[in-house]
């Protein structure tokens, strides 16, 4: 079990504590789920049904919606284009992406591309922009209590990612059918951003490696947030906190004909941003990464997940 911690601590005179608990979970699992978040649950099963009819749409429909050049930063990627890091398999999934949604003049000026309109769908790309907008504001309290924590300015992160490069991705696991080798849902892998959002799961099957490299079933509260850090956190920090190895396994429900949903979001900052070691981590130990920014990193790793 991930720890659990109430986010609406966070407005309250227990701020102090949830910071430290905060803390003290990112230094040691890298993990959290997250109640408190006042993400409403209506909006959830919307985007969850939209979501579902999306990927129930015939695979050429769906391939309108594939954008060339942009290594599925933005539209759908089909089924089994992305595998781990160091992987030959692909991933027995297929996704979608939004990106932020802001002016044209402002998307080319942040070199962000723009969002495709599903015709055939007209509230999939509203209640994925609502989805997106209500866990960016979660996410910025959860990044204010890591700055605290780091001892930073609270608001260190917020010039960095409020038009940062953020994406929603709505996943299907298809059912599992005939021989796939090796292939999983997911293979074992650390997230690329800052830290991820999952808003729910439509069945088992994440998995995160503990210290001892044991696989632990992730089991959290009803409408709870699992709340990870992801490569450039630690990278940022030097280590400090930890981005923690995970996976989604095949599980006897995937054979049996059912499909898995879930949408994290991956909370990432503008590709300008540094992610050199923070002085306030290197005390204890000399930097561990080379310098290098949030646009290149991200570049770097969609090289070696295939997407680029």
């Amino acid at each position: 079990m991930i720890p659990i911690l109430d986010l609406s601590h966070f407005h309250t005179e227990k701020k102090n504590n949830f910071v430290k608990e905060l803390g003290k979970a990112y230094e040691e699992i890298g993990f959290v789920a997250i109640t408190g978040h006042g993400f409403p649950t209506e909006l959830s099963q919307k985007l969850y049904e939209q979501v579902q009819s999306f990927f129930r749409l015939d695979e050429s429909t769906k391939l309108k919606y594939r954008i060339e050049g942009l290594a599925g930063q933005r539209g759908y990627t089909p089924f089994g284009m992305e595998h781990a890091k160091d992987k030959k398999e692909g991933d027995l999934k297929e996704f979608w992406q939004f990106g932020i949604e802001l002016t044209e003049k402002e998307l080319s000026a942040l070199g962000y591309p723009s969002n495709p309109e599903v015709t055939e769908l007209p509230h999939f790309k509203e209640l994925g922009f609502q989805t997106y907008n209500q866990l960016l504001s979660i996410g910025m309290d959860v990044l204010r209590a890591i700055a605290l924590h780091l001892q930073l300015d609270e608001f260190y992160f917020d010039d960095f990612v409020l038009k940062g490069n953020s994406i929603l991705r709505p996943i299907h696991y298809p059912p599992i059918k005939g021989e796939i080798g090796e292939a999983i849902r997911s293979a074992e892998h650390e997230d690329i951003n800052l830290i991820t959002l999952l808003m729910g799961a439509s069945a088992a099957g994440l998995q995160v490696k503990d210290k001892k490299g044991n696989w632990v079933d992730v089991s959290t509260p009803e409408n709870a947030l699992v709340v990870n850090v992801g490569d450039m956190l630690q990278r940022l920090t030097n280590k400090v906190l930890v981005s923690t190895t995970h996976r989604v396994i095949n599980t006897p429900e995937a054979r049996d004909g059912k499909s898995r949903y879930s949408i994290p979001f991956f909370l990432h900052p503008k590709s300008d941003m540094p992610l050199n070691c923070l002085k306030e981590c290197t005390t204890s130990q000399p930097p561990q990464y080379e310098n290098i920014t949030a646009g290149e990193y991200l570049d770097e790793r969609l090289r070696e997940i295939g997407l680029k």
